[in-house]
């Protein structure tokens, strides 16, 4: 196996990937802005601000793998040559996500302030943190056909189209959102809560414009055109719901990982809210080319060639690999400077600097489990995928967290440490499973 995908491959991978990956990147700079943009409102702002879109996190999950279903589908249809249908499995995404996420979006708003108690014992952080929670949770039903669109649009390979409407809302969420927190062009003065409604003014703006988008180019493979047969709606869930299950543990779990920072201290709560969105800034991008591996192994899969999807998965990783480590060198060069984007304050200064090296230095070596993931989910081995991702990160990763930092005193950096380490187990884990290739034998 060569160091390097050929050149041909190279192309493919880059034209499929970076529309993606530049999505995912300006989804990262967006939950940075807003991070600055509360920042300058104090602490407690910026841990309400950070534990309210945690749990917010919990709540999407359960739609989240609606993407990854739809895009799985869609993809191996397109290579079996039913492209008149391709856009079917989209419809079967849409009706799944209005039905989870409409009454889950009444419970998050009439129990915020509760679920925010449990995570915080300081008050002023669990105000805010409701506050933004509520208007965060009124568009679960927007991220959830969001995610489904994409999921189509990333199946087809046009990928392009997916960059240019997530840049579009996030210039409008930036811009909703400064006029929210602040009382700009003529909006009320909201604090730190017009940052959530900004957020979801700007998810139902991109509905909107994925709906018109699709209507006019997926009219022919299918959009809309009839309802989902029950068959097809339990192979999407089939698809989606252990990768669902998957991304609200993942979520659950990094918001136990908030708590146990929490139980640190209240400085270490708010750096590392910081420190999160800016590994974000490295893992989404991952994510992304992962998300072309999805594409790329499932449309060879529908094909009849499990080698080249076998192939495609090592490729990815490889490019992925070289962009992480592009990405993550300012974190490990000068990590105060990028710290002081956000934050003028000493103590979280000299908090975050060395667990930002660790994620710069990490993010390389976790490329492998961020795009084998999404490999394997383009395979259709999403339960696979769950039983690795849950069982490190439970059984392994939190109590060995909870154990080093607040009981035996470690700190905010032994607990980053810690989840570069289990990251890279990760990685070694999802290489040996690709490389037994049993995903291969898998029927959608």
């Amino acid at each position: 196996m060569s160091l390097v995908p050929t050149h041909d491959r190279f192309r493919t991978i880059v034209m499929l990937g970076l529309p993606i990956m530049g999505g995912m990147l300006s989804q990262s700079l967006l939950n940075l802005v807003d991070a600055a943009m509360v920042g300058s409102l104090g602490q407690a702002a910026l841990a309400g601000v950070g534990l309210g879109g945690y749990v917010n996190f919990m709540a999407i999950a359960l739609v989240m793998g609606l993407g990854v279903g739809v895009q799985a589908t869609v993809a191996r249809r397109r290579g079996q040559g039913l492209v008149d249908q391709s856009a079917e499995p989209l419809n079967n995404g849409l009706l799944i996500a209005a039905l989870i996420a409409l009454p889950l979006s009444l419970l998050c708003w009439f129990n915020a302030e509760a679920i925010l108690a449990q995570l915080s014992d300081d008050p002023e952080v669990t105000a805010i943190g409701a506050d933004y929670f509520r208007w965060r949770a009124l568009a679960i039903i927007a991220v959830g056909c969001n995610f489904a669109f994409r999921g189509y649009w990333n199946g087809i390979r046009q990928t392009g189209r997916y960059l240019q409407i997530l840049v579009v809302m996030h210039i409008f969420n930036v811009v909703i959102s400064y006029g929210l927190i602040f009382g700009r062009f003529g909006l009320p003065e909201m604090g730190a809560e017009g940052s959530g409604l900004g957020t979801t003014l700007a998810m139902f703006l991109g509905t909107a414009l994925y709906f018109t988008l699709t209507w006019f180019r997926g009219r022919r493979q299918g959009f809309l055109r009839r309802l989902p047969p029950l068959a097809e709606l339990r192979l999407m869930l089939r698809l989606s719901l252990p990768n669902s299950l998957q991304q609200l543990f993942f979520a659950t779990g990094v918001t136990v990982l908030f708590w146990i920072i929490g139980q640190i201290g209240t400085a270490e709560l708010a750096v590392a809210h910081i420190l999160i969105n800016l590994a974000l800034l490295l893992i989404l991008p991952g994510v992304g080319m992962g998300m072309a591996a999805t594409t790329l192994v499932s449309h060879s899969l529908g094909a009849g060639q499990p080698q080249d999807a076998y192939r495609w998965g090592w490729d990815v990783v490889k490019v992925a690999a070289l962009m992480l480590f592009l990405l993550g060198l300012p974190f490990w060069l000068m990590p105060q400077l990028v710290l002081q984007i956000f934050t003028q304050d000493p103590e979280l200064l000299a908090l975050g600097q060395w667990p930002l090296r660790i994620t710069g230095l990490g993010m390389t070596l976790d490329a492998t489990a961020l795009v084998l993931t999404q490999a394997l989910l383009g395979a259709g081995a999403s339960r696979m995928v769950m039983g690795v991702n849950l069982g490190s990160q439970w059984l392994i990763f939190l109590p060995c967290a909870y154990l080093i930092g607040p009981v035996l005193g470690g700190g905010l950096l032994a607990v980053w440490l810690l989840q570069s380490l289990y990251r890279v187990m990760a990685s070694v884990i999802f290489a040996i499973l690709w490389r037994r290739k049993h995903w291969a034998d898998i029927r959608l």
